[in-house]
Order: C-alpha cells, then sequence, then structure tokens
C-alpha cells in the first residue's frame, strides 16, 4: 500500500509595502497599553531598523478585489510607532515596509493577533544579565546600555552584578534551584569561592537560605561602612590603598562593607598615632589611644578641668561697654510701646557680643598638662574623642620626697618619657617609647585564697558561657524570667535570682580577653544578627507579631541570657543569686569543661601561685603528677601544668557548680589508674624525657628559684 504523500506547508509571502497603504485593524486583539511605550519603540526602530516584519491583510471591496490597501491586525504597535516616526519626519509616507500578507483566509485577523502575542516568549532573566553583560564586553558603557534599552543606569548595574555570580551557582538558578532573591543576595561579593562555599554550608537547610542570612554569611568577616572604624578612616582613603568595599545594589546598604579588616584596623591605627601625636603636642604629659577603652579606664586618677581663658584689658572695657549699653537699650525698649526693628537687631548684635566673651575658648595651665594625660578615642559617630586631664597617681605632686628620690629624679623633665616608657603616646596598649615590665611578683608560700580580681574574672566566663547555654534552652529561658518576675511581684525585695530582668547587662569590659572566648563571639554574632534585623522604635511592635513563635521565643532567649550574672564580686555579695546560677546550671545540664573551657597559662595557671599550680595537678592528675613539678620554676611549672591538665576536665573553684568535684570522671578514672600502677610497681613516676637535663633543658631552669624553698611541704598539704 503507497503512503499517502504529507501535504507541505506554504508560508505567506513577504513583501514591502509603502507605509501610506496601511491601515491600523480593528481586529487587533491588544486594546490596553502595556510594556514600552510607543515612543521609546519609535526610537529603538529608528536606532537598529525593524526587527520583526508586520502581519497583514489586503483589503478588499465589495467584489472581492483587493484595493491596494492592507490592515495590520497583528504588529499594530509597531504600526503606530512607524507612524510616530512618519510625524517627525523621520520616516518617508511611502517608505517600503516589511510585510507578511496573509491572503489565506484560513485564520480569522483576531486569532492571528492573539497569536502573535500569546505564543512570545520572554526572556529568562538569567538570559538578559548575560546580554548585558556581553554588551558591555563589546564596549558598551552602562550609560549607553541603559538609554539604548530605555532603563536606568541602576537597573544595568544591577543586572551585570546579577551575571558575575558564580557561574555554578548561576547554573542552579537557570535550573530554578536557586531563587532570583537568593542570586540578589550572591551578588553582594565578587568571591565566587566563597559564593558556592556559602551556597554548600546552606545548602539542605531551608531557613539558611534565606536572602539576609546569605548577606549576613558573606559579609560575616568584613566591616560596616558605619562603623565607627570605617567612619573615622573614610572610604576614600581605605579604598586608596587598595581595599575594597562591597555594595549591595539591590537593598539599602548604609555604604557597604569594607572587606579587609586588618587593612582597616591598620589604617586606624596610623591615623590614630597622628592625632594622638598632635594631641601630646599641645603639651600633656602622655596620650593613650585606642579605638575604645574599656569601663571605668579613668579610675584612680585625679581629673583637672581647662578654664576660660582671661580676658585682657582692652577685652574687659569692652565687656563693660557691651554690657552697659546693652542694659540700657534694654531697659529702653521694654518701655516702647511699638516695635522697633532697628533696636531689636542692635540687641541682638549686643547679645551676640556678649556671648562671645561667655564661650572663650578653654585652656589649661602648662603646669597641669605636664602632668596630667589624654586618651584619644573614637566615638560611636566615628569622630575623634578627646577626654584630657587625667592625672595618674604616680604623677600626683609630691610635697617630700626623700634623698634616694630626688637622686632618680633630678633634672628630669617631666614631659620627656620615663625610662619604661610611661610618658608619651600609647596607640593599642603599644608605647612608642618601648619599655616593658619585667619585674616578677614575690611568690607568697602556702595556699592562699584566690586573688579577687582572679574569681572575678572566672566567673565573668563563666557568666557569659552560662548566658550562651541559656539562650539555646528557650523553656528554661522563660521560666528563669517568669521566676524572677513572680519574686518580684510576690515576693516584696526578693533578690535571690541571677537574672537582672531590669535588663541591666554588665559587659565586664575590665577583663582583658573576655572578647575573644568563643562564647563572647558567639553572643556578639547573634545579637548583631538581630539587631541589624530590628526595623525602626515605630514599627518594632508590628515586627514582632510578625515573626513566627520559634524567631519570637529565640529573640526572647537572647534578651533574657543577656542579663544573667552569676559574677562574683567583693563589692557586691549575692549569696542567694550565686545559688540560683548554679540551680539554673544545674538546670540546663551546663558545664564549663562541655562548654569549652581548659585552664592554660594566660587563664589560671600564669595567674596564680606555684602552690595553686601543683594542687591543681594534684587534684586532676595525682600525687605522683604533682611531684613532677612541684621543683620547676613558675613559668616552666605553668606551661607543664597546662600540659598535664589537658583532657582532665579539672576546674578551679570558682567555676565548678555547687556539689561538683574538681574534675570529671574521666580525669578521676586516670588518676586512680596512676595511683595504683604506682602501688603495684612500688616506685614513683619518672619526669618525661622532654623535661630531664640531657635534653637541652638546663639545671637551672628546673631547679627550685633563687631563695625560695621547694615546695615539697606544700605538695603534701
Amino acid at each position: 500500500m503507497a503512503k499517502s504523500a504529507i501535504q507541505k506547508i506554504a508560508m505567506n509571502p513577504s513583501e514591502n509595502i509603502a507605509y501610506d497603504k496601511l491601515v491600523l485593524s480593528q481586529e487587533n486583539v491588544r486594546r490596553v497599553k502595556d510594556g514600552v511605550t510607543i515612543e521609546q519603540l519609535a526610537a529603538d526602530i529608528g536606532r537598529r531598523k525593524l526587527l520583526q516584519s508586520l502581519n497583514v491583510r489586503p483589503v478588499l471591496d465589495g467584489d472581492g478585489e483587493e484595493t491596494g490597501t492592507f490592515e495590520v491586525p497583528a504588529g499594530g504597535r509597531r504600526y503606530l510607532a512607524l507612524g510616530l516616526l512618519v510625524k517627525q519626519k523621520r520616516l518617508a509616507k511611502n517608505e517600503p515596509i516589511p510585510c507578511i500578507v496573509n491572503r489565506s483566509g484560513t485564520t480569522s485577523a483576531e486569532e492571528d493577533s492573539l497569536a502573535e502575542n500569546v505564543h512570545r516568549e520572554n526572556l529568562h532573566p538569567l538570559d538578559q544579565f548575560r546580554a548585558f553583560k556581553v554588551l558591555r564586553e563589546q564596549g558598551l558603557d552602562v550609560e549607553e546600555i541603559a538609554a539604548r534599552f530605555f532603563v536606568s543606569t541602576a537597573i544595568v548595574k544591577q543586572r551585570l552584578r546579577l551575571a558575575s555570580v558564580s557561574p555554578k551557582l548561576l547554573e542552579l538558578y537557570e535550573k530554578d534551584e536557586i531563587r532570583l532573591e537568593q542570586i540578589m543576595a550572591f551578588s553582594i561579593s565578587d568571591d565566587h569561592v566563597r559564593q558556592e562555599q556559602v551556597w554548600d554550608r546552606i545548602t539542605g537547610n531551608p531557613n539558611m537560605q534565606e536572602p539576609y542570612y546569605i548577606r549576613r554569611l558573606l559579609t560575616e568577616t568584613t566591616v560596616r561602612a558605619d562603623d565607627r572604624r570605617a567612619v573615622y578612616v573614610g572610604a576614600e582613603a581605605y579604598e586608596a590603598v587598595g581595599g575594597v568595599i562591597l555594595r549591595d545594589l539591590f537593598e539599602q546598604d548604609s555604604g557597604g562593607w569594607f572587606q579587609d579588616a586588618a587593612l582597616l584596623e591598620q589604617l586606624v591605627f596610623e591615623k590614630l598615632k597622628v592625632d594622638a601625636e598632635a594631641v601630646r603636642a599641645d603639651g600633656w604629659k602622655w596620650v593613650e589611644a585606642a579605638i575604645s577603652f574599656p569601663y571605668g579606664h579613668t579610675s584612680g586618677m585625679r581629673r583637672v578641668y581647662a578654664e576660660p581663658a582671661e580676658l585682657s584689658a582692652e577685652e574687659i572695657t569692652r565687656y563693660d561697654a557691651a554690657k552697659v549699653e546693652y542694659d540700657a537699650l534694654d531697659a529702653k525698649y521694654a518701655e516702647m510701646e511699638e516695635a522697633d526693628q532697628e533696636i531689636e537687631d542692635k540687641l541682638d548684635q549686643l547679645g551676640a557680643e556678649l556671648d562671645a566673651f561667655s564661650d572663650r575658648p578653654q585652656v589649661y595651665d602648662p603646669a597641669q598638662r605636664a602632668i596630667a594625660g589624654a586618651f584619644v578615642t573614637l566615638g560611636a559617630n566615628g569622630q575623634l574623642q578627646v577626654e584630657a586631664g587625667f592625672v595618674r597617681p604616680e604623677d600626683e605632686p609630691r610635697a617630700e620626697v626623700d634623698d634616694e628620690e630626688e637622686a632618680d629624679s633630678e633634672d628630669r623633665d617631666p614631659s620627656q618619657p620615663d625610662e619604661d616608657g610611661a610618658n608619651g603616646v600609647v596607640v593599642n596598649g603599644r608605647s612608642t617609647n618601648g619599655g616593658s615590665d619585667t619585674t616578677e611578683e614575690p611568690e607568697d608560700e602556702g595556699i592562699k585564697p584566690l586573688p579577687e580580681r582572679l574569681v572575678f574574672d572566672l566567673t565573668a566566663q563563666k557568666t557569659l558561657a552560662l548566658r550562651n547555654a541559656l539562650a539555646s534552652d528557650v523553656d528554661i529561658a522563660f521560666v528563669t524570667v517568669l521566676h524572677a518576675l513572680v519574686l518580684q511581684v510576690f515576693y516584696r525585695f526578693a533578690k535571690d535570682s541571677c537574672l537582672e530582668v531590669s535588663m541591666v547587662s554588665n559587659s565586664f569590659g575590665q577583663v582583658q580577653g573576655l572578647a575573644e572566648t568563643p562564647w563572647a563571639k558567639e553572643i556578639a554574632e547573634r545579637h548583631e544578627a538581630w539587631d541589624r534585623d530590628m526595623p525602626d522604635s515605630d514599627k518594632l511592635w508590628e515586627f514582632l507579631l510578625g515573626l513566627d513563635e520559634a524567631s519570637r521565643k529565640a529573640l526572647f532567649a537572647h534578651c533574657a541570657s543577656l542579663s544573667l550574672n552569676a559574677v562574683v564580686e567583693p563589692w557586691n555579695k549575692r549569696p542567694g543569686a550565686l545559688a540560683h546560677a548554679d540551680e539554673l546550671a544545674a538546670t540546663l545540664g551546663f558545664d564549663m569543661v562541655e562548654a569549652g573551657w581548659s585552664p592554660t597559662v594566660d587563664n589560671y595557671l600564669g595567674r596564680v601561685t606555684k602552690a595553686r599550680i601543683v594542687q591543681a595537678v594534684r587534684e586532676a592528675r595525682g600525687e605522683d603528677s604533682a611531684q613532677l613539678i612541684d621543683h620547676m620554676k613558675k613559668d616552666l611549672m605553668a606551661r607543664e601544668a597546662a600540659r598535664l591538665l589537658e583532657g582532665s576536665n579539672w576546674l578551679p573553684e570558682p567555676l565548678r557548680l555547687e556539689g561538683d568535684d574538681a574534675v570529671g570522671e574521666g580525669a578521676e578514672a586516670v588518676a586512680h589508674e596512676v595511683t595504683d600502677e604506682t602501688a603495684l610497681d612500688g616506685e614513683t613516676a619518672e619526669l618525661p624525657a622532654y623535661l630531664a637535663n640531657d635534653t637541652g633543658t638546663s639545671s637551672d631552669e628546673l631547679a627550685p628559684d633563687a631563695g625560695e624553698e621547694p615546695d615539697h611541704l606544700q605538695a603534701a598539704e
């Protein structure tokens, strides 16, 4: 059986028809104006000519014959744009126009018009981004691209920025695996590797894939442009030395983010040094500069204040004359029934002159400058702040000095730097004059109570770690705050709560290194994340209502945790509050060891006596381990003790909860194991090989400190 021939499709022919032979069809289905305006379309046709032919049908007379005129059912906007060009005399009325002529009549004019508009497929946004990028690479600048496609330059910059996102992420966007809002968030950084790292980090966790969180991760190591350090240095100075500023082209970014935090810090301290030197040139004995100072940094210092500059004889005469004239004129004006502008202006002039005498510059006595100093720091707005006139106790004038002190200070200029660098300029804690204090504090014999300052520092760390633990347990945080509120409502003056629910949150700024602990960093990151999401105060209520329950609870727990205070303060005894802190910690299952604290030379061992160090090792590892180090010098003893205490779970008393032992079960097992083995062997433990004298360590380093007895008696206590 022969196959039937497939009928071939014949295309409608194309013809060039003079524009004045065309008329707009009333069967065109487009009635609502939408998209690019006719004026813009006309301008585009004028630049690049027609990209699409008009779809036309011949107009027939009563006998069905063609009249030579053609109607346009599809392409009406192009027809109108061509008419505008004719009206502007940029196009001839009889200019041939490319047309597709439909004479078949198999479809209606309305159907053709509808099909032309419905069957069109808009560009995928990614295709537009890439096309703009190609035009940019072809040499067109942003302004020219914007002009050719009738968009703003901001739109072009946004499209170019989106096209610069990692190709891997753009491929996922093309597959609809990433939303456009997420691509916009990724565009904040030009680092493709970093973009991909962030995507890998948030993949699989829908809660972490919100655009605001992507921006936060991409900028977590940067410095906001409204940070006081960035404001102080300035974007121009930062970029002049190669610094890069990240900008968000899609949301308000308050100036962006300074990408190189280390470079910014360097510029801050360089500029602070210059500004501090300028302040020092005013005659101050010393100047200390830093980005910020901890609370109470002027404690123990007396402050002297500037006095208004003295008036000269001429200034006194002029002041008296102006005052007499002002009083007389004011009395005269008070008796007048009608206002007199001339007298009012004169009174304003005399009043301003008298105010100038009262507001004259404040000056310090040169003798005060010679013994006082100034603190130079940055305000929250990034402006330089100078607090001057502080006298250190050691710089106070002495009424009497003995012969030896007089000999030491003879011929010394108080304005010149001391040998230890106490005078001069100090920037970021470093004196420009050098000098260091190598004096070692004398050791006290026997186990003494821990220094109050050390107890404060340790319990400050405990407080921050406990705050962090409380923030992770929403239910307990609710109960904790409820407990504090019930105490205040039903029990007058009851204070047995470790929460300061009035939201008094101690920053413990006097504790060195506290900001570098993992708990402080986590709290700061969480706080900053919430802070950046906060709206204006008048919109806060709506913002809180709009949060989901989980977010509200998380915010509540964070706020509640910031008021927790478990610090042992010698000037503020709070036994009930501290006991409650231990109860709260027990309920949370909180432990400082699990929170990440371990004894080091800096945070404990280097700050206590040798007897305390030996006691710590004895509690954690047993008597034999303690004997390994009890004869060493303190610095070597502290380092070796830190090694021995690794993994022991040992905690000093201020960090233990009520009823806790010094070490956990694991460390106790190790201690018992060592003790049992020693008892069986009948031998004492020996020093490790690297501590023996033949390893390069001198016998002097291993010997007891000069002038002190071995601590064997202390170790046996």
